[in-house]
């Protein structure tokens, strides 16, 4: 009946039934099913599913944010009943797009799409200075931190926030994750980033692998 219930979930998170995908939530709970059961197997099953699915152009950006609201809804319904414990996460990731950017589109799917891989998600939000990103490194202690830029002229923060953490220290304990439209790969190893990603899928992919270095 497990099984049955989380492939109900998976396919639901797919396809944008939000209306399936709660009943069927609801539906678990009511056998005795886990949030944290449901989460594992469900939904973080499901978004790598999806971002298979868009790294191979079956499924377009507008059903991946579908999907993606499919899974952040039922998330929250999901954490406001564990009481007392936390969701097996597989690492923590503060996000926050930088310095003179107000764009967060990209990073807001991402940290979605990194929720759904099985990560804790610090977002800082926007704008974010380069002695902000080291607070939420002293604070937070994450494994992974992720850098975002949707403009040309914004591009050097990165290496500017980059620059921050060698000065303080704090360089060797996160692996940094850059992305956004004018990013690519050259520029990543230029300024001495551990990882590019081209889009949210790819971002957790990625991440995921760093796990393994």
């Amino acid at each position: 009946m497990l099984d049955s219930v989380f492939g109900r979930i998976k396919e639901a998170t797919v396809v944008g039934d939000m209306k399936g995908a709660i009943a069927t939530v609801d539906q678990a709970l009511s056998h005795g099913v886990t949030p944290a059961e449901i989460i594992q197997k469900g939904f973080i099953e499901a978004m790598s599913v999806v971002g298979k699915k868009f790294k191979n152009n079956e499924i377009y950006l507008p059903e991946m944010l579908i999907a993606a609201k499919v899974m952040k809804t039922c998330l929250e319904k999901l954490k406001a009943l564990i009481v007392g414990h936390e969701v097996p996460t597989i690492g923590t990731i503060v996000l926050g797009t930088v310095k003179g950017d107000l764009h967060d589109i990209g990073k807001n799917l991402v940290g979605i799409m990194m929720e759904g891989a099985g990560l804790k998600v610090i977002d800082l939000g926007i704008d974010i200075p380069p002695e902000k990103f080291a607070e939420a490194i002293k604070t937070h202690r994450p494994q992974f931190l992720g850098l975002s830029a949707l403009l040309t002229t914004t591009m050097a923060a990165m290496r500017d926030t980059i620059r921050e953490l060698e000065n303080l220290g704090l360089r060797k304990e996160v692996k940094i994750l850059v992305g956004g439209a004018p990013i690519t790969q050259k520029f990543a190893d230029e300024i001495g980033a551990d990882g590019y990603a081209d889009n949210a899928a790819e971002a957790a992919d990625t991440v995921k692998a760093m796990l393994l270095w």
